[in-house]
C-alpha cells in the first residue's frame, strides 16, 4: 500500500511572523522560503516534522486542524473508534491514572477507545520477520512519517533501505477496519505527531493531543478523579514503550550494541540528519537503524508545550510497567496472531526535492553582494538560519532566502542608511535655513521696492531743482558749494535707491552668451589688488559657456573680490575657481582672511547691514549680489570660519549659475 496522502500540514500566519529566522534554522528540509522578510512554508518541500511549529514563539507557524472534521464525525451515526497513541500517559500527566482518558473519550461520543501500542506490537513482529527472512542489508525504521518524507524527498538513494512495514497507526487501523468491517468503522488517530495527518488515506481522521484538549473544552468534557476505565481490546504489551527513545528496540528485543554496530539509534533533527548523511555516503553500516524526528514521540509537536522530556518518559514507563503486570498474555497472543495474518506492508516512492548545486561562480557572486569576498569574511554566525554563509548563498540562488537575512550585511546597510539619513538631515537643515533666509530677504525686497518707489519722485525733484539752481548761480556765489552738496547727496541717494531696486529684482536683465573662463579672468583684472595679496584662478572646465547679463554679473564678481581683499588687511590669497556640474556652473570666490562671525551670517544679505566703518560702506553690496544671482535663477552659498582653533580662517562665496 502506498505511503502519504499529499496533504500540506503546516501553514504560516504572515501577520504574526516577526522575521527571526528561527524556523529556517530549525527546519531540517529547509522548506521555509523568505518572501519580503516573511517566512512561508513550502508545502511541497515540507516533511511535516513540526520543528517550526514548536520553536515559533509568535505562533506564526500552525498545523492544519481537524477538530471540526472530528466533531462532525462524532455527531453522525458512524461507528467512530479512537485509536490513541502510546504517548498519551506523557500528555495527560495531570491524571492520577492515565486510563481516566478512556471515559472522557466515550463521553465525547467514541464507540471504542483502543491503544495504538498494540499496532506497535504487530509492527515489531513484522520487523523481526523481515530481518529474519529478507536479504536487505539495511533496515531504516519507517514508523516516523517525517523521517520517511525526509528520505523520499532528499535522500532518494536510501528509499530502498526503508523497512517496508506499516507504521503502528496504519497497522492498528487495518486491524480495526478488518475486525469491525460490518460496522464500517471510522478510525480517528489521536497522538503527538502532525506528520501523521499526511501519512495515510487509510485513517479517517488524525488529531493531536492539543486538538483533543480543545474538543474536550468545546464539549465541556472534564477529568473526574477515580473514574477509570480500561481501553477496549486489543491491549498493548511492550509496544506501549514505542514513543520513547529505543522503544522499538525494546519491543523487538534488540539492543544497540556499540561493539557490534548492527543497530544505530538517533533522535532529534540534528542527530537524525547526521546519521542519514553518513548512511547515504556509506560512512557507517548497520543492520537496523531506528530514527525519530523528535526526541521521542513524547516530545512531538502535537503534545502540549513546555513538558519535560524525562518526566514524560517516566510517566510512560510507569504506565507500561503497571500495564504489563495485569495483561492477559494469552488473549494478547490471540489478537497478535489475528493481526499477523493481515497485510503489514508499506511501499514508498522517490519524490526528489533536492536543489541543483549552483556553480562556484554564482555562489561567489552572491557572497560578494553580501560583502563577503574571501573566506575571512565568512562569519558563519547562523543568524540567517543557515549554518554557513555558503549555504545561505545557495538558498538565495534557489529563491528560498534573501540577502537581507544576513545580519552583518543588514547591520552594515543600516549604518550606511543612518549615515545617509544624517547627511540628508544636514542638507534639510541647510535648506530650511536657506528658505528662511530667502523668505526674510523676499520680504525685505518688497519693502525695499516700496521705499525705492516712494523715494524716487522726491529725489527726482531735489535733483532737478538743485541742478537748475547750479545753472543759475555764478561760479563765485558763496551758496554754490551748498547747492553742489545737495546735488551730490541727492545723486548718492539715487544710487542707493538703484541698489534697492536691484535687490528687489526690479531691473531687467540683458543676457547673452559668454565664456565664464574669460569672464572670471576679466573680473580679477577689474579690481585693484594690493601687493600683499596674491591672486589665483583655476578652472576644471575647458569651455564654459553661460547665458547671463555681463554688466550685472561683473558687478557681482568684483563686489565679492573687493570684499575678499578687504577681509585680508595683512595680506593673503584671493582665489577664483570655476567648476562644472550636471546642470550648473560653480564659481567659488575664496579668501584666507578673518572670516565672518556666526552671529553675522544671517545678516550678510540684509540691506544696510555692514561691518565696515562709517562712510566706508552702504550695506547694499551683498544684497545687490544676492538680487542679481536670484534674477539669473541661480543661488549663492557661504562657507566661513573666523575661529583659528577650528582650522584655517577665511570665507568662500559659492555661486551656482544654470547652464
Amino acid at each position: 500500500m502506498s505511503h502519504g496522502n499529499g496533504k500540506y500540514v503546516v501553514e504560516t500566519l504572515m501577520n504574526k511572523c516577526r522575521v527571526c529566522y528561527t524556523c529556517v534554522r530549525e527546519c531540517p528540509a529547509k522548506a521555509i522560503k523568505i518572501i519580503n522578510g516573511q517566512a512561508e512554508v513550502l508545502g511541497e518541500r515540507c516533511i511535516a516534522c513540526g520543528n517550526c511549529v514548536k520553536v515559533c514563539s509568535q505562533g506564526a507557524k500552525i498545523y492544519v486542524s481537524n477538530t471540526n472534521e472530528l466533531l462532525e464525525m462524532l455527531d453522525s451515526n458512524d461507528f467512530v473508534i479512537a485509536a490513541v497513541a502510546p504517548s498519551f500517559p506523557a500528555e495527560f500527566d495531570e491524571f492520577d491514572d492515565p486510563r481516566a482518558l478512556v471515559p472522557m473519550l466515550r463521553d465525547l461520543g467514541f464507540k471504542l477507545a483502543v491503544e495504538v501500542g498494540f499496532g506497535a506490537d504487530a509492527v515489531a513482529q513484522a520487523y523481526q520477520k523481515l530481518q529474519r527472512e529478507s536479504d536487505q542489508e539495511i533496515f531504516i525504521s519507517s514508523d516516523c512519517p517525517a523521517i520517511v518524507y525526509y528520505i523520499e524527498q532528499y535522500y532518494p538513494k536510501l528509499v530502498s533501505s526503508l523497512a517496508r512495514v506499516a507504521s503502528p497507526m496504519v497497522a492498528m487501523t487495518r486491524y480495526l477496519k478488518e475486525k469491525y468491517a460490518p460496522r464500517n468503522p471510522k478510525v480517528v488517530f489521536i497522538g503527538p505527531c502532525i506528520a501523521k495527518k499526511a501519512e495515510s488515506n487509510e485513517v479517517d481522521c488524525v488529531i493531536t493531543f492539543q486538538e483533543l484538549r480543545q474538543v474536550f473544552n468545546a464539549r465541556q468534557v472534564t477529568y473526574e478523579a477515580g473514574k477509570i476505565t480500561d481501553f477496549d481490546p486489543p491491549h498493548a504489551a511492550k509496544g506501549a514503550v514505542f514513543p520513547v527513545s529505543k522503544g522499538m528496540l525494546h519491543t523487538m528485543g534488540l539492543h544497540d550494541d556499540l561493539l557490534s554496530g548492527d543497530v544505530v539509534v538517533a533522535e532529534g533533527k540534528q542527530n537524525v540528519r547526521e546519521v542519514i548523511q553518513a548512511l547515504d555516503s556509506g560512512e557507517i553500516k548497520a543492520r537496523h537503524v531506528e530514527l525519530l524526528s523528535c526526541e521521542g514521540c513524547i516530545m512531538g509537536p502535537g503534545m502540549s508545550p513546555q513538558g519535560k522530556r524525562y518526566q514524560r518518559k517516566a510517566h510512560v514507563a510507569n504506565y507500561v510497567a503497571s500495564k504489563l503486570a495485569r495483561l492477559d498474555w494469552s488473549k494478547w497472543q490471540v489478537d497478535l496472531d489475528f493481526i499477523g495474518q493481515l497485510d503489514m506492508s508499506q511501499s514508498f516512492q522517490i519524490m526528489d526535492r533536492r536543489s541543483k548545486t549552483p556553480t562556484r561562480e554564482r555562489i561567489d557572486h552572491v557572497l560578494a553582494e553580501m560583502g563577503k569576498y574571501d573566506s575571512s569574511d565568512h562569519l558563519n554566525c547562523g543568524a540567517c538560519g543557515y549554518s554557513t554563509c555558503e549555504k545561505h548563498a545557495m538558498a538565495i540562488i534557489d529563491g528560498l532566502a534573501e540577502i537581507e537575512m544576513c545580519l552583518p550585511y543588514a547591520i552594515e546597510k543600516l549604518h550606511q542608511s543612518l549615515s545617509a539619513l544624517d547627511q540628508s538631515n544636514h542638507l534639510l537643515d541647510d535648506a530650511k535655513r536657506a528658505l528662511k533666509h530667502q523668505e526674510k530677504l523676499a520680504n525685505m525686497g518688497q519693502l525695499s521696492a516700496g521705499i525705492a518707489h516712494e523715494l524716487n519722485n522726491p529725489l527726482g525733484v531735489i535733483t532737478m531743482y538743485s541742478n537748475i539752481l547750479l545753472d543759475e548761480l555764478a561760479q563765485d556765489d558763496p551758496t554754490r558749494n551748498d547747492v553742489e552738496l545737495i546735488a551730490e547727496q541727492a545723486d548718492r541717494c539715487k544710487k542707493i535707491v538703484g541698489g534697492l531696486l536691484n535687490f528687489a529684482r526690479k531691473n531687467q536683465l540683458q543676457k547673452s552668451e559668454y565664456s565664464l573662463v574669460e569672464f572670471c579672468k576679466q573680473s580679477l583684472q577689474s579690481v585693484v589688488v594690493p601687493d600683499n595679496v596674491q591672486v589665483e584662478f583655476s578652472s576644471d572646465v575647458q569651455r564654459a559657456i553661460a547665458f547671463f547679463d555681463y554688466d550685472q554679473m561683473m558687478q557681482v564678481l568684483t563686489n565679492l573680490e573687493k570684499n575678499a581683499i578687504e577681509a585680508m588687511p595683512h595680506g593673503g590669497t584671493l582665489s577664483v575657481h570655476l567648476k562644472e556640474h550636471d546642470e550648473t556652473f560653480e564659481i567659488r570666490v575664496s579668501d584666507n582672511g578673518t572670516g565672518i562671525s556666526p552671529e553675522n551670517m544671517d545678516k550678510i544679505f540684509t540691506p544696510f547691514f555692514t561691518t565696515k566703518g562709517i562712510g566706508k560702506g552702504t550695506g547694499l553690496g551683498l544684497p545687490l549680489v544676492y538680487g542679481i544671482i536670484k534674477m539669473h535663477h541661480g543661488k549663492i552659498e557661504v562657507e566661513t570660519n573666523n575661529q583659528p582653533e577650528k582650522g584655517p580662517t577665511g570665507t568662500h562665496f559659492i555661486i551656482h549659475l544654470p547652464k
